[in-house]
């Protein structure tokens, strides 16, 4: 007698799948330095859930706040469900972070002694579950943002010349070598 294939589910299948992004927040990492970053449950109503399936998240301004010992997300817009009825959710809402007792309090401490914050770097679904990174974040002075802009810049030159002699040498049979203008490595 043949042997039935191993059972699962759909739930077995989607936690094998990996994780998908749904939202980053480009603007934390502009405005904040990031210290330290921790992955964090939401605690979502169901029509929030299946908007976020759907991609209608906008995750700029967002935040987290501690409340006694439990952490709030705060800022993030989830878009009202489009098939959803009267009992739809507020977009603007408050909604809960699911973590361990000791890395919520580790969090809060550290960002109430040292002045600093708690930003939201991206939500993604892993399997069927939807997350946050979040990250403790010191903020930005100007010219520290400008600095992080050229060497972004310098980066991005270095890797298109890259490209291009790269390029240049898989085309060519006789390719002595490249000479890059930059000098950055």
């Amino acid at each position: 007698m043949p042997k039935r294939p191993p059972r699962g589910g759909a739930l077995k299948n989607a936690r094998q799948s990996g994780s998908r992004t749904i939202a980053t927040n480009r603007r934390a990492t502009y405005d904040y330095e990031i210290l330290d970053t921790v992955e964090a449950g939401l605690s979502l109503w169901g029509t929030e859930i299946k908007s976020i399936r759907a991609g209608h998240v906008n995750l700029r301004g967002s935040f987290a706040r501690g409340y006694g010992h439990e952490l709030w997300l705060e800022g993030v817009h989830i878009a009202p469900y489009a098939q959803g009825n009267v009992h739809n959710h507020d977009p603007l809402r408050s909604r809960k972070l699911l973590l361990k007792r000791g890395e919520m309090d580790g969090l809060i401490g550290r960002a109430a002694q040292r002045g600093l914050t708690i930003v939201i770097l991206r939500l993604y679904l892993k399997g069927p579950f939807a997350k946050v990174a979040i990250g403790l974040g010191r903020g930005k002075r100007r010219y520290q943002k400008k600095q992080t802009w050229t060497e972004d810049d310098h980066k991005l030159l270095h890797w298109q010349e890259y490209r291009a002699c790269m390029f240049y040498a898989l085309n060519r049979s006789s390719f002595s070598g490249c000479t890059m203008s930059a000098g950055y490595s």
